[in-house]
């Protein structure tokens, strides 16, 4: 029996609990902040005091200003690598990344860049913000272009599976660039993935005559 008063550590499972909550305010507080007076014009101090942490703990969930706005991220640089990853049996690259996208404008979804007015805004206002999501384009380009290197069979960095992300890549960007103008005319969504599906087709298409079968294993 021990006598020893001082109470036990909580449990992993509450831990990461807690930590996932305090994260999850901290991204709050701060979007607030940048929707309220700009991204640029938001410090880390702001944020901190706003949501009652200190800056370190701040910096320590969001090493970068820019993690704080675009929590999305990693599930945006990761997307159209596990979509080819998870293609069905014998469905080309081509073909799995176009019904992923589609699926994603009929849905609306955020990564498919469905951010609604005001955060797109504040991302097309702040230069620091509009460079990282050009940064995120890039790396998901890229672990797009390993992705197709391995389903192919080929060395990762050969220039026929980079070429092949570059140009799924590039549509994916304009598609997403796309439904950030369309956001910033004030449309719904609704009107917004109609014209995005339409003109995915078209898009998509282009890609056929090169790209029907590639990678369809």
């Amino acid at each position: 029996m021990t006598t020893d008063a001082t109470p036990s550590a909580p449990p992993a499972g509450l831990r990461e609990s807690k930590k996932q909550e305090t994260r999850q305010l901290i991204s709050d507080v701060a979007t607030g902040l940048f929707l309220a007076q700009g991204f640029e014009q938001t410090t880390i101090a702001e944020i901190a005091a706003a949501a009652r942490v200190a800056k370190k703990t701040v910096t320590n969930y969001f090493p970068r200003k820019e993690d704080l706005a675009l929590d999305h991220q990693d599930a945006f640089t990761a997307s159209l690598a596990r979509t080819l990853t998870n293609r069905q049996a014998g469905e080309s690259a081509l073909s799995a990344l176009r019904r992923a996208f589609l699926d994603a404008a009929t849905s609306a979804n955020p990564v498919a860049g469905f951010s609604g007015p005001d955060f797109a805004r504040m991302v097309a206002d702040s230069p620091t913000l509009s460079a990282r999501l050009r940064d995120l384009h890039d790396l998901r380009e890229a672990a797009l272009a390993d992705a197709l290197a391995d389903a192919v069979g080929q060395p990762r960095g050969d220039i026929a599976p980079r070429t092949a992300a570059a140009l799924l890549g590039s549509v994916h960007r304009t598609l997403f660039q796309r439904i950030q103008e369309l956001t910033l005319t004030g449309q719904d969504n609704a009107r917004i993935s109609a014209t995005a599906i339409a003109e995915a087709h078209s898009a998509f298409g282009l890609l056929e005559p090169s790209l029907a079968d590639y990678a369809a294993t």
